[in-house]
C-alpha cells in the first residue's frame, strides 16, 4: 500500500467515511481518464459519501419505524388490484402530503393492499429523510395507555408530534373501549394540521362508530382525519387468496 493510500485510509477513518475510501481509487481512475478538474474530482468523492450516508440513514429509519415487512410501491400488483389508481398512488409516492402535513386513508376489505401501500409509502418516506413510526391501531392504543397510566401522555403526544409520519394500521378489526377511543382521538387531534397520518381500515367511515363505541367521537375523528387527506378506497378479493378455490372440498374430505 502506497503512502498516499495509507494517508487516504487514515483520513477517511478520521472522517468516518468508509464508503469514500472504498470508491476513491475508481473515481480517481475515471478522473485521470477524463481529465477532470480538481473540483470535479472532489465533488464526485463527496457525492459518493453523501449518497452512502443517505442510504444508510434510510435503512436506520426503516429499522426504527418497525415495519412488519418490507414492501415497495414497485412491488404492488396494480393489475390485480384495479381499484387502486396508479396516478393517485404515484402522486402519494411523491410524498408531498408529508410536506403539506396532510393524511392518507386506505379503506377496503382485508387483503386488498391497504397495509402494503401504507408500508411502501412509509419506506419511501424513510428513504427521503423522514422519520416514520408504524403500529396497528391496537398497538398505538396500548402505547398511549401506558403513557397515560404513567402520567406521560402529554409528553408522549408531543414526542410523537416530532415524527413527520405515523402509520396506523388495522383500524376497525378490534372494537375500542371508551378510554381507548379517547386516547386515539387525542392522538389524531394532536397531529391535526401539524404532522401526517397514514391510516388503514376495513370499515367504511359510516361504521366507525362500531369501532369507537360512539358515533359522535367517531365523527369528530373522521372530521380531523379527512379534512386534509387523500382517501383511497380499495375493492375486490384478497391478494392472499389469489389462485385458491375455497369452494373445493379437500381430497378425502366430506
Amino acid at each position: 500500500m502506497s503512502t498516499t493510500t495509507k494517508d487516504l485510509a487514515w483520513l477517511c477513518r478520521q472522517l468516518k467515511a468508509p464508503s469514500l475510501f472504498a470508491g476513491v481509487e475508481r473515481i480517481a481512475t475515471r478522473a485521470r481518464e477524463e481529465n477532470w478538474a480538481h473540483e470535479e474530482f472532489l465533488a464526485a468523492c463527496l457525492d459518493r459519501e453523501v449518497a452512502a450516508r443517505a442510504a444508510h440513514g434510510g435503512e436506520a429509519r426503516v429499522r426504527a419505524a418497525r415495519f412488519p415487512a418490507h414492501k415497495t410501491l414497485e412491488d404492488f400488483d396494480f393489475d390485480y388490484q384495479r381499484s387502486a389508481r396508479r396516478e393517485v398512488i404515484a402522486h402519494l409516492g411523491a410524498l408531498d402530503f408529508i410536506e403539506e402535513r396532510s393524511n392518507v386513508v386506505f379503506l377496503g376489505p382485508p387483503g386488498t393492499g391497504k397495509t402494503h401501500l401504507s408500508i411502501a409509502l412509509g419506506i419511501r418516506a424513510c428513504g427521503a429523510g423522514h422519520r416514520v413510526a408504524f403500529a396497528t391501531a391496537a398497538e398505538w392504543v396500548s402505547r398511549l395507555k401506558a403513557a397515560h397510566d404513567g402520567g406521560r401522555l402529554h409528553e408522549e403526544l408531543r414526542r410523537l408530534g416530532r415524527i413527520p409520519l405515523i402509520i396506523i394500521d388495522e383500524v376497525g378489526y378490534v372494537p375500542f373501549e371508551p378510554e381507548a377511543a379517547n386516547l386515539f382521538f387525542q392522538l389524531l387531534s394532536a397531529r391535526y394540521e401539524r404532522a401526517s397520518v397514514i391510516m388503514s381500515s376495513n370499515k367504511a367511515f359510516g361504521r366507525w362508530g362500531e369501532t369507537f363505541g360512539d358515533d359522535t367521537v367517531a365523527a369528530a375523528m373522521i372530521d380531523r382525519l379527512v379534512h386534509h387527506a387523500e382517501v383511497v378506497v380499495l375493492k375486490g378479493d384478497s391478494f392472499r387468496l389469489r389462485g385458491r378455490d375455497l369452494g373445493k372440498t379437500p381430497d378425502g374430505g366430506t
